[in-house]
């Protein structure tokens, strides 16, 4: 959206580089002349530029956010917008100074309008208020604004712009008639200039809400996590607060992944000649699932289930308990594997593949079918067949062992102990080949949810669906098949009841589900408590969103969001066609893992990362403090590989919050310090004076602070504004003299006694000569460090006193000694001072 003219607000900008190509270069140091003026309109207006985009962003190129908690400043942004506490605090802090400033009639005029214009860093739409959504082009220093807005802006205060921006061409329009100013500053998309951006339906409905498309589909984009993957088929935490993140191919390999994205050399288990796999594609054997026991920091135990042939011929899954070495927390103990469980397999696919550890410590453990189609497997089928384990949801116990032989131990609580024609093991029956379950981890409030196990049951010819795992359930395979029959005798049988999918979809949308999570992260608040999952054939991600008092399940698309939507660094907006699998990483955050080829040989795997570009947490929130990692070996640094939408990963270069330096007021000479001594006397509380005495000659500067006037009426009771606590800072007015000078200063609260204070960020351009002398140094006992005065000249103004230059002998004569002393004793104040031995030589002028 930057062009030429929105470039004028950029020092370093290409635009103001070519204006100044097209005039003569002071002319941007003085008023230019009205041909100069009218060339440069032209070839403002000659120049196309680009409509903003229509999505909230900030300055520093993220989603916006709704506050943690209450601003004090910007409150109009506090539902949602930009700003956290310290920054509204910092752009607070600015808008006093800028006060202090100003004259009574300077206050009373802009005060409020400064707090608005002040307050757009904060909000939501503050990106294009300012034309940052390109990164590679500076940030504007001031907002656009409507040129009805802005006309009332510059009559009342084009004076207070010489504080808001060191832009020199800003400031030089500033000072000419509105149409020269308000046409800089002015927007060429008029949805977004301040105040018509309040206004528009379009830009404020459903604001913070996920983005959708105009058929209703939820609009997200992702951030690639991992890439140069062979088959990815799990990615997994293990709970033990490194925040590690642990990925399994296909053919044996587990990878570790470290919080900055960097992956270890050496794999943590390498079980690549074990594990049975080919290359052919679609082939579902292979390393296929692996769950951390919960004590994993105590014990390092964890569990692996994979596909093996013995003999050449007889095809098994096995479960098998590991540990990790004793000497590295990155590498698995090869020599620890002790099996607890096969079964055979009577075909090549519907292996099963998903282990995981439910609320209450058991190991929940999927399988398939046995394979091929329509579970021919005895008279109903393995699946309907409790005394088989194929086609079942186990449970088991792995923390005790049994007397018979078994490595692991029964529940008590299963619903098939007592049942002499069904496995004790079986916790649930009439599944085909359940492909990725997971754990709900609960609302972070009110814990709903917590528990309940999803999972993602593929179909035969017709439908995929999604079940919530019960207790001693039957999920109708071979019966049924989604909400439909399959096999018409076993599906009217009354003694059948099964338990219905939460959601199902036709061959129409995607022909192998892919199960997911339920987001519980923090940083796309939005999506808390959507069940988010994909279909493996068709690339196709859907979400489910529960409605809480029926119970039932309502289905919302999810497409990727547009080149607008995803334009954040690093964020991409396409992904590969092949949904392998969804992940969770121990914060919370959703991933899933796509390749381009689906055989186990194929190195085009990828993990991508789910970000809501509409709404994001509050800076800090979803900080986490992973434990350390010992690392051992060589880590190999993540190179992404996907073109993101910007094409870049890195953040512009935003400029922090910046405390401009503030020009002090002009030096005061003898007559105006003699005409405003009555003045001085009368409202000493609120002036800040500088003596120093010698053999005969004192001098004393002072400066009126304007009356308070709050644009809280609450808030003139108490005289400050919290919680940023405004420091009075008193401005000084110098008179005429040589070299710098250095104030202590103490503030007598008992006796409320003028202080003398130090001005804070002085520039070190346009210093005038000020005496050389020094005070008694004030014991503080906040030990306030010393500072150099050096005032800048402030631009002359209509009515306001004229800067004078100052001459090394400017208080040489006697007259200046005189005014001074009627000066001093007319405000009746007497400070103690030390004697400067080169004092008197000093105010004759000499050095």
């Amino acid at each position: 959206m930057t062009s030429p003219r929105d470039a004028a607000f950029h020092p370093s900008a290409a635009g103001y580089a070519f204006l100044r190509t097209a005039v003569d270069p002071s002319s941007f140091i003085k008023t230019p002349s009205l041909p100069q003026f009218f060339l440069i309109l032209s070839l403002m207006l000659l120049v196309q530029v680009q409509t903003a985009s229509a999505h909230p962003q900030c300055l520093d190129f993220e989603p916006p956010f709704k506050p943690p908690w209450h601003l004090e400043f910007c409150t109009q942004y506090e539902e949602f917008g930009c700003c956290d506490q310290r920054t509204d605090n910092t752009i607070a802090e600015r808008y006093w100074d800028i006060i202090d400033q100003l004259e009574v009639e300077g206050y009373e005029l802009c005060a409020d309008m400064l707090k608005e214009i002040m307050c757009q860093e904060c909000s939501p739409y503050a990106a294009h208020l300012y034309d940052a959504e390109d990164p590679y082009t500076p940030v504007r220093e001031l907002p656009g604004l409507c040129f009805s807005y802005c006309s009332k802006f510059h009559a009342n205060c084009s004076h207070v712009v010489k504080y808001l921006t060191e832009n020199q061409l800003l400031r030089d329009t500033s000072e000419r008639d509105v149409s020269t100013f308000c046409s800089l500053v002015d927007l060429s998309d008029q949805d977004y200039c301040y105040p018509n951006v309040l206004k528009s339906s379009d830009l404020n409905t459903n604001l913070g809400q996920v983005v959708q498309d105009p058929k209703g589909c939820l609009q997200l984009c992702l951030t690639e996590v991992a890439n140069n993957l062979r088959n990815p088929v799990l990615m997994l935490h293990s709970g033990d607060e490194t925040h590690r993140m642990f990925i399994a191919e296909q053919v044996g390999f587990v990878w570790v992944y470290l919080p900055d994205g960097s992956r270890l050399e050496q794999p943590f288990l390498d079980l690549s000649g074990e594990v049975m796999t080919t290359p052919w594609l679609g082939d579902e054997r292979g390393f296929l699932g692996m769950a951390f026991h919960p004590k994993y920091r105590d014990n390092g135990r964890f569990f692996i289930y994979y596909s093996i042939q013995v003999n050449s011929k007889l095809e098994k899954i096995r479960i098998s308990e590991m540990k990790v070495s004793a000497y590295d927390m990155n590498i698995a103990d090869p020599y620890s594997e002790r099996v607890i469980l096969e079964i055979e397999e009577p075909a090549a696919n519907h292996n099963g593949g998903q282990l995981l550890f439910g609320l209450d410590g058991y190991l929940y453990i999927f399988t398939g079918d046995g394979g091929k189609a329509g579970d021919p497997f005895g008279k109903y089928g393995n699946s309907q067949n409790k005394s088989a384990l194929l086609g079942k949801v186990l449970r088991i116990d792995i923390d005790v062992s049994n007397s018979s032989g078994r490595r692991y131990g029964i529940p008590p609580d299963n619903p098939f102990v007592g049942d002499p024609d069904a496995r004790p093991e079986v916790y649930a029956y009439g599944v085909r080949n359940m492909w990725r379950c997971s754990v709900d981890r609960g609302d972070h409030l009110s814990r709903y949810g917590r528990g309940r196990i999803f999972c993602g049951d593929v179909g035969q010819n017709r439908y995929e669906e999604i079940d919530i795992i019960e207790k001693g359930g039957n999920y109708g395979w071979r019966a049924k098949e989604g909400f439909e029959c399959y096999d018409l005798k076993l599906c009217h049988n009354s003694s059948l009841n099964d338990i219905l999918p939460i959601f199902a979809y036709s061959h129409h949308v995607g022909k192998s589900v892919t199960g997911g999570y339920v987001y519980r992260g923090c940083e796309s608040p939005n999506l808390n408590g959507l069940y988010i999952f994909g279909d493996f054939m068709s690339g196709r991600i859907m979400a489910l969103e529960e409605d809480k008092t029926t119970g039932s399940w309502k289905e919302r698309s999810v497409c990727m969001g547009t080149t607008k939507t995803c334009s954040f660094p690093g964020l991409i907006n396409h992904h590969h066609k092949f949904i392998i699998s969804f992940a969770e990483d121990e914060a919370g955050e959703l991933y899933f893992l796509a390749t381009v080829y689906p055989s186990a040989m194929s190195p085009f795997g990828t993990v991508f990362k789910f970000v809501d570009p509409s709404r994001r947490a509050p800076p800090g929130k979803c900080k986490q403090k992973p434990l350390p990692v010992k690392v051992r070996g060589k880590k190999l640094p993540f190179v992404p590989r996907e073109l993101t939408v910007l094409d870049m990963n890195e953040k512009p270069t935003r400029p922090p919050l910046r405390k401009f330096k503030l020009p002090t007021k002009p030096p005061a000479t003898s007559s105006q310090i003699k005409s405003t001594t009555t003045q001085t006397t009368t409202a000493m509380t609120t002036t800040t004076v500088a003596t120093t005495t010698a053999a005969t000659p004192t001098t004393t500067s002072t400066t009126v602070k304007p009356k308070w006037k709050s644009l809280d009426k609450n808030a003139k009771k108490t005289n400050k504004l919290k919680p940023w606590k405004k420091k009075k800072k008193k401005v000084l007015n110098k008179p005429a003299a040589n070299p710098q000078m250095k104030i202590s200063m103490k503030k007598d609260q008992s006796k409320k006694t003028p202080v003398v204070k130090s001005v804070r960020n002085k520039p070190k351009n346009n210093q005038t000569s000020t005496p050389d002398f020094k005070s008694n140094t004030l014991k503080s006992p906040k030990k306030l460090k010393e500072e150099k005065v050096q005032p800048r000249k402030a631009p002359p103004k209509q009515g306001a006193q004229k800067p004078i230059k100052q001459e090394k002998k400017s208080i040489k004569t006697d007259e200046s000694r005189r005014e001074y002393n009627t000066f001093l004793n007319k405000t009746k104040t007497s400070f103690k001072v030390k004697t400067n031995r080169t004092m008197t030589n000093k105010l004759q002028g000499k050095h």
